[in-house]
């Protein structure tokens, strides 16, 4: 993905573009821009509409101007609302706000307008922010101790407060959820939503399209359940202006609210009060994505397809449409309007150089390679150079002491052709494109996860375990907590029992649950009790 799809940025120096770590697009026609460098830098750049750049005044620029209060403060992630106010949060879990602040909604304690950063401490004193979420005028942070902490406009209650006056300062909700700990929030234009770590799912705030998903259109100034997602354990929750995306563990989409332009992706335009699965005909989602400036929905499966539906430039788009994107910020920087982010671009992740595009393209060249490896009867050339560089596996192998370093064709008899190409496009490339079952196991051969371990390629070990875990299910999910055990895959082991956790009754009837050794089932038993699995 270019950076010049978004057109904020597009005139920006060459050499901006290549410090560039991450960056957040916003305002009420994409025109107004915070990036955070490599360096540690902040600069802002843009309209400036109540001075929502941050630099102390109320200029536009065309050019990024630094934001003095940020640089060197390791900002990690952004939010904007539609005033436009900004939230800001640090490694260290510092939050920062700044812009309009009409409603309260910076969480100062005043209604003046913030020129520059300002430090919310309100109820915050030693906690850790690690999420930040903003409606039109209203502010929503989660603490990494699960607590969700609201502000700022509440004429439909959004603040959760059960009132519907502000909120000047930060003010806790989780306490009226019962007290278990929050792991994802979101927020329309006026409403508010939050995902607890058992997969239910709460809402508050506006409810006149039904984007509470609570079956009715009555505002709600306290938390509320969405009961009919009983049984669903949703592990994301996104908002579009005032409808409701939800996705759950095992990959399937739920969506409720306003539907005029077919944001839903129901087929229709008619609104919904309750969640409904939709897009159950394109396969596993792995990721989704709406913002509260838009009524525009995206969506990620399991094998990366982008997909699309809702307002797209004046045209309704009522069922998902399949893109040839390869990420679901190309939707929002060539479809919404206006034109903004709906979470910050992480720039290094989508910028690639001359360098490494002519990497991509020199596995398998048959002409510069000097090393071919057979695999399954199948070859694959490559560069000893570059495998040496990039693999400490490799630059053993090719040392003078070794047969293979004289030898033109290196056979490998321990893994499919699947897989070791795989793992040298990934060498090339930095990149894995594997299903979840090539990851885990292919055939009679060991999937990428083992080579990763057997070669001591940690990085790639990670992308393996990110891959497995969008492709549990009840079925596998005890196979996989075991392959999990083996390979000391901490995470992925962690996911897999609270996976298993949420879905007891179906996992432990399953044959890979009967397979598991005695050792390995007592262990799980147990960890499940301290959980709280067996209480009644």
């Amino acid at each position: 993905m270019e950076l010049d799809k978004w057109p904020i940025f597009s005139l920006l120096k060459a050499d901006f573009v290549e410090k560039m770590k991450l960056a957040c697009v916003f305002g009420s026609l994409g025109n107004e821009a915070v990036i955070v460098t490599k360096d540690d830098d902040v600069y802002a750049l843009g309209f400036n509409g109540s001075g929502c750049l941050g630099v102390g005044d109320q200029n536009s620029t065309m050019v990024p101007r630094k934001i003095e209060a940020l640089c060197q403060k390791k900002v990690k992630g952004i939010a904007y609302g539609s005033g436009p106010h900004v939230l800001a949060y640090t490694e260290s879990g510092e939050l920062y706000s700044w812009g309009h602040n009409g409603y309260c909604q910076l969480g100062n304690g005043s209604t003046n307008q913030g020129l520059t950063p300002y430090l919310v401490t309100t109820h915050l004193h030693n906690k850790r922010v690690i999420r930040v979420s903003a409606g039109s005028h209203h502010s929503l942070a989660l603490t990494d101790e699960g607590e969700v902490l609201a502000w700022g406009q509440n004429n439909c209650g959004q603040v959760g407060s059960g009132t519907t006056t502000n909120q000047p300062t930060p003010r806790k909700v989780i306490p009226s959820i019962g007290g278990r700990r929050v792991v994802d929030i979101a927020c329309g234009q006026t409403s508010s939503m939050a995902v607890m770590d058992n997969g239910e799912v709460y809402g508050w705030g506006l409810n006149s399209n039904g984007q509470l998903g609570l079956g009715n259109n009555v505002n709600q100034h306290n938390t509320c359940r969405v009961t009919a997602l009983q049984g669903v354990v949703i592990t994301k929750i996104v908002c579009g202006y005032s409808h409701t995306l939800a996705l759950s563990d095992e990959g399937s989409l739920w969506a409720w609210g306003a539907n005029s332009y077919g944001q839903l992706g129901t087929g229709n335009k008619a609104n919904q009060c309750a969640p409904v699965r939709v897009a159950q005909d394109i396969g596993r989602i792995v990721d989704i994505a709406c913002s509260h400036y838009c009524h525009l929905s995206a969506a990620m499966t399991q094998n990366s397809k982008i997909y699309l539906w809702g307002h797209c430039k004046g045209q309704s788009v009522v069922s998902p449409l399949e893109t040839d994107f390869s990420s679901l910020h190309e939707v929002f920087a060539l479809w919404a309007s206006p034109s903004v982010t709906y979470e910050p671009l992480n720039v290094t992740a989508f910028t690639r150089s001359s360098l490494a595009q002519a990497m991509a393209l020199a596995l398998d060249d048959e002409e510069t390679a000097d090393v071919v490896f057979v695999v399954d009867d199948r070859r694959i050339r490559a560069h000893r150079a570059v495998l040496k560089i990039r693999c400490q596996y490799f630059r053993n192998m090719f040392q003078e002491h070794w047969k293979e370093n004289n030898l033109e064709e290196v056979e490998v008899k321990d893994y499919s052709f699947v897989v070791f190409r795989a793992f040298l496009q990934y060498i090339y490339t930095d990149t894995v494109n594997v299903s979840p079952e090539d990851a885990i196991e292919v055939n009679v051969f060991p999937g990428l996860l083992d080579l990763a371990n057997a070669y001591c390629e940690e990085a790639l070990k990670r992308h393996c375990e990110r891959i497995i875990r969008h492709g549990i299910t009840t079925e596998n999910a005890a196979m996989l907590y075991a392959v999990a055990i083996k390979y000391e895959a901490t995470e992925l082991e962690e996911f897999c029992f609270r996976f298993a956790l949420n879905h007891m009754t179906e996992v432990a009837q399953t044959e890979a649950f009967m397979a598991l050794d005695e050792l390995t089932v007592k262990n799980f038993i147990q960890r499940a009790a301290q959980h709280g699995a067996f209480k009644y």
